[in-house]
Order: structure tokens, then sequence, then C-alpha cells
């Protein structure tokens, strides 16, 4: 898999009918820009407001996946965003005039020929991983329904369905690193059960449903009167059961069923918004399961993200000294928040402020109660980042670095005397015409107290 992100060389349009809603949809799925990720945007509904593809937005799961954010509102998302995730598209913004997706015919299989058809464009960006490091588990032991994720180097998917049927009987389906998704999971439809029918038309959905873009699974002998109401709901009159069927003589695969829940998983795991290293084992999965169990685990990954990257040891050596970080910037007393850089790359430093009770700020900040103030963690924060972009220019000392615009600004707890403040930065976009863009986070030991995005300019001194 490319370290790198992808998007679309050009747009791609799709037409359709809603599954639930029976609409006519457009559907055109655009490039986008790095770290823009996959974003749906209403461009029927006044100020096209917008929606991101990630767990945190999924409002109902009942017959398929739906994401809403504000007036933006979509649903049956899965197929479309298992055909772009898994061929590789990271970031893309999707128009459409409806509040669900076209259903095509059941499967990804169209979504997934217009990837291939259309190519793939690299980007300037690298992609962003979710290292599995133990093992996770999201069950619903009352229906059977067990989600695991396993510790690996790369990401692999074994699915497992059994739903006492005689019919579907047990079935298994795996995609692993080499398999052609295209050919192999895209084209598997999706199923209904012929008792789960009736009350969904009643609930009135299905209503773009036919038997061209679903298999209808009969597990028990359907009468005469049956099959004339059949007829009658399908609007068509050459209705038969064949095999545990109707009217899908033929399967495009003997574990078709398992393959389309793999592919559904596929689509609702990528709401994770980033890639998984890691090994899937799922029995029974839905889209309940799959995106709630996407939604513990991006808690989890929140949560790791909010522990320090880089192990600061007082006992080696740092990269920069007080010496040498008075070369690099040129703030002086009182104003020299950084005592020690003790990592550096092309995209984050790491580094020291040891929080004293001879600090001047504590006079008045406060006499009885000292607190270090959060603007001068934002500050500390701010020349870490100097350093870092400073370290890109041939003469750093003839240059300096200047606020443009701070956002995401969050205080989580107080800064005290005694307290050793570690700081870690991360280039969030390439460094273009002097403006850098950075996240910044503060701890104290392994707990966050301070984090925010800023943004500066390289300026040449006078």
């Amino acid at each position: 898999m490319s370290s790198k992100q992808h998007t679309l060389k050009k747009p791609i349009a799709f037409t359709g009918k809603g599954l639930h809603t029976g609409l006519s949809i457009t559907m055109t799925v655009n490039p986008a820009a790095p770290g823009n990720g996959i974003v749906f945007r209403r461009i029927d509904l006044e100020g096209q407001p917008t929606v991101p593809a990630l767990s945190e937005y999924v409002v109902d799961t009942s017959r398929g996946t739906t994401i809403a954010k504000g007036e933006a509102k979509v649903s049956t998302i899965e197929h479309i965003m298992s055909a772009l995730w898994t061929m590789g598209v990271d970031n893309a913004t999707i128009d459409i005039d409806a509040p669900e997706t076209p259903i095509m015919d059941g499967s990804a299989r169209e979504y997934a020929a217009a990837v291939i058809a259309t190519g793939l464009e690299e980007q300037d960006a690298e992609r962003e991983y979710y290292q599995v490091t133990e093992k996770m588990v999201y069950t619903i032991p009352e229906k059977g329904v067990a989600i695991v994720l396993y510790p690996d180097d790369i990401f692999s998917v074994s699915v497992h369905v059994d739903y006492n049927s005689k019919v579907i009987g047990n079935q298994y389906a795996t995609f692993n690193p080499g398999d052609d998704y295209a050919e192999k999971i895209a084209p598997c439809r999706t199923f209904v059960f012929l008792h789960e029918l009736e009350p969904l038309f009643k609930m009135n959905l299905i209503k773009g449903g036919d038997l061209d873009n679903a298999i209808v699974v009969v597990e028990n002998p359907v009468s005469d009167e049956q099959l004339e109401h059949l007829k009658k709901v399908f609007n068509k009159q050459d209705i038969k059961i064949t095999g545990g069927y109707l009217n899908n003589l033929e399967l495009r695969a003997n574990n078709e069923l398992a393959r389309h829940k793999l592919l559904d998983l596929l689509g609702d795991f990528a709401l994770l918004g980033r890639r998984i290293k890691g090994r899937v084992w799922a029995t029974r999965p839905g889209h309940f399961a799959n995106t709630e169990f996407m939604k513990q685990v991006h808690h989890t990954l929140r949560s790791e993200g909010e522990k320090p990257r880089f192990k600061y040891d007082c006992r080696k050596a740092p990269l920069y000294d007080i010496n040498g970080i008075r070369n690099m910037l040129p703030h002086r007393f009182p104003f020299l928040l950084v005592d020690r850089i003790f990592h550096l790359d092309e995209e984050s430093v790491a580094g020291i402020k040891n929080v004293t009770m001879n600090e001047p700020f504590f006079q008045g900040h406060f006499p009885k109660e000292p607190v270090m103030p959060g603007v001068l963690i934002v500050e500390a924060m701010a020349q870490c980042s100097g350093i870092l972009v400073l370290n890109t220019v041939p003469d750093p000392q003839n240059y300096s670095t200047y606020f443009l615009r701070i956002d995401n600004v969050r205080f989580k707890h107080k800064v005290v005397p005694g307290d050793t403040l570690q700081f870690e930065i991360h280039i969030s976009e390439p460094i273009r015409r002097g403006l850098a863009i950075a996240s910044g986070k503060a701890f104290v030991g392994d707990k966050l107290v301070c984090e925010a995005t800023m943004m500066a300019q390289i300026v040449k001194n006078q």
C-alpha cells in the first residue's frame, strides 16, 4: 500500500435511483486536496452544506449507513465508500442532489470500474494509518455479532455469516493484500430476506428496490397468493423462485452474501478516516456493529493521540541546548520559553520547558495560586515551531517567524511550578511561500495540557 495520499485524476459522475426514496439521483465524485478526506456535499440544499464521511457523523444504520451534519444528510453511503477507500482514494468531495446515494445494481461494481477507468493521482502528503497494537473486540452477544481487530503490519479481513438459513448456510469471505477488490468484492450485491420486505414497504422504504438491485432470499414455501402480491409490488409478471432466491437464477459467487457483508464492512471501516494496519475477523457484521466499532477505535485513537509520541531522556545530550536555541531564536529573557530540543526531523520537533517558581510571570499569575498563563504555553509551542520551520532555511539566524493565526486552542489542565512541559509540533501541510501550518501539543508527563493549530510566516530579518 502506498504511503502517499491519492485522489481521482478527474471527476466521475453516476446516475441512478435511491434504494429507499426511489428518487432519480446524480452523484459526482470530484478530486480533492490532500487532507480533505471524503466529504459529501448536498448540492440540492441551500448553501450546499457538507458532511464528512466519518464515524462521528453516523446517525442511522437501520438499512444502510447514514451520516448527517446540520442540514446535510446522506444515506446508504457504504457502497461508494467501500469502492473509493479500498481502491486507494483518500480525498474526494462527492456532490449529490438527493439524501441518499444511487443504489446502482446493489453492489459497488460500477463504482469500482469507474475508479479504474479514471485512475488515481498521487498527492504530496503522507497517508495517516492506525497501527493496531493490541487486540480490540466489539460484540453483541444476543445477536451472535463479533468483530475482532488484531495487531498486524497489513490490513486484511475475514467475514463469517450464519443466519440459521438453510438457503444461505455458513458462508466465509476474505480480503487480503493483493486481492482484486474490483473483481472479487465489488460485484457482490446486497441481499434481503423475503419476510423482511413487507415491513420495509409498510415503513415507506425501498421505493427504489427491485429484483435488479438486490438478492431476495426465500426461506419458506410461497403460496400462489403471495406470489401474485409480489408481482404487484415489483410490477413484474415473470417472478419465480429458483434455488431459494427470488428471480436470481445465478449468483455472482457461491459466497456472494458473505462477500457483500465484507464489502459493507470495508465501506463502514473507511469512516475511521485513516487506514488501518491490522487484521479483522468479523462474525455476522452489520452497519450498526461496524460503525459502533469504528467509533470505539476512534476513541482509542484520540486517547492514544493525547499521549507524547516522543520520549524525553534527560540523560541524553539534546539536539539543541539553551545556547543552540539562542542561536536559532531571537527571544531573550524573560520571553525565551524553551530549554531543550531533543527531537527534530523534517516534519516534527519536540522540546522541553522546565517550569520553576523563579518564572517572572508567577509574581502576578497568581501570587497565592501560581499557574503558568495559557498564552505563554501557546507561545512556547510556537517557539518550538519556529525552530522546526527555521530549520528549513540555510541561514536560520537571519530569519524570524511571526504568528498569523491560532486556531482550535484547548487548555485541558493547569501548569504549575515543578512541572516539566514537553512540546510536540507537527507540520500539517508542506511549507509554501513562507507560510507554515503546524499542530502543537503540550504535555506534563503523559497528560495533555494544551493543544493548538498555528500558522506562521517566515520573514527575513531587516
